[in-house]
């Protein structure tokens, strides 16, 4: 076998994500360790932080604000040590929820109608009717989203909200299945559908075993699921996105894709569902690790020597 690699993963971070992106770096540095690599795990909880000497590339598994925003991305190219996943220019666009909507705008991505709310005093905004989605603009794995299907349950819910984030958007709620595509190297994988058993997909149903059910492939025609997968692609050329990602995506009952969001460091935890997308084309965990990795070495202009 090939020599491996000394590999950095960098996971945990000062985020409301934390625990997740703790396990998301554990299983992948356990998997890069049984593929032979040399790894380190680096928990970068403010910024004092520092590479180990030899770290030939790092592989991120950090969530949510610091680590998925392109802060640490933007330290990593300052470094100038090869990173996995979108730079920090696309990192902070997919980040913002408000800034990803826009280039869906600009670029004829279908998404939901929307609007920036940036003050807990605000009304119910003319010309929108419930129910609607609220959610803070910089926040992920569902952090602070609210359901308002009342006018009267506005002040809460956006109270709650702007716990999160100074600024949130509001949007339409789409009826519809929900959806995930992962994209791997820029090909879509088979498409995820999510059918929490208690109706509303959140932080909750995401990461705790048995309350969501999973079906990948998901059941589409050739033409609906050809639209979902392109949906995918486009808010992540959209957003300058490079390498992989994972992006949510509600389809309607005509069979109309509307792209909700874009995780740019999405989870690689045992529940997580762009691995599950992987397993469905027939890519295992750890081969999706080294293939993350690999596709970071050949932006550096190096070549893995694992042989891939």
């Amino acid at each position: 076998m090939a020599e491996g690699l000394n590999i950095t993963v960098m996971l945990g971070g000062p985020s409301a994500e934390r625990e997740v992106s703790l396990r998301s770096g554990a299983a992948a540095a356990s998997a890069l360790r049984a593929l032979g690599h040399q790894v380190h795990e680096l928990d970068p909880r403010d910024d004092a932080w520092a590479l180990p000497k030899n770290t030939q590339v790092v592989f991120l598994a950090l969530h949510g604000t610091y680590g998925e925003d392109g802060t640490v991305q933007l330290r990593l190219e300052e470094l100038g040590v090869p990173y996995t996943g979108c730079d920090s220019q696309a990192s902070r666009i997919g980040f913002d929820k408000v800034l990803t909507k826009q280039r869906c705008v600009a670029e004829g991505v279908p998404t939901a109608r929307f609007i920036l709310i940036d003050s807990a005093d605000a009304s119910w905004p003319l010309g929108w009717d419930p129910p609607v989605v609220i959610k803070p603009a910089r926040q992920g794995s569902s952090i602070g989203l609210q359901f308002v299907e009342r006018v009267s349950d506005w002040g809460r819910a956006l109270a709650e909200a702007l716990r999160h984030d100074s600024q949130v958007l509001m949007e339409e709620k789409i009826s519809g299945r929900e959806t995930t595509v992962g994209i791997l190297g820029r090909r879509a994988l088979p498409i995820v559908e999510v059918r929490p058993k208690d109706g509303v997909y959140d932080y909750q149903t995401k990461y705790t075993k048995g309350t969501t059910d999973y079906f990948c492939p998901a059941e589409f025609d050739e033409t609906t699921a050809a639209r979902i997968q392109a949906a995918a692609l486009g808010v992540f050329d959209a957003i300058g996105g490079r390498d992989y990602a994972r992006v949510d995506i509600i389809v309607r009952p005509n069979g109309e894709p509307v792209v909700l969001e874009i995780n740019t460091l999405p989870g690689m935890t045992e529940l997580s569902l762009l691995p599950k997308a992987a397993a469905a084309a027939g890519i295992g965990y750890a081969q999706l690790c080294q293939k993350m990795v690999d596709l970071a070495l050949a932006r550096a202009g190096q070549k893995s020597p694992m042989g891939n």
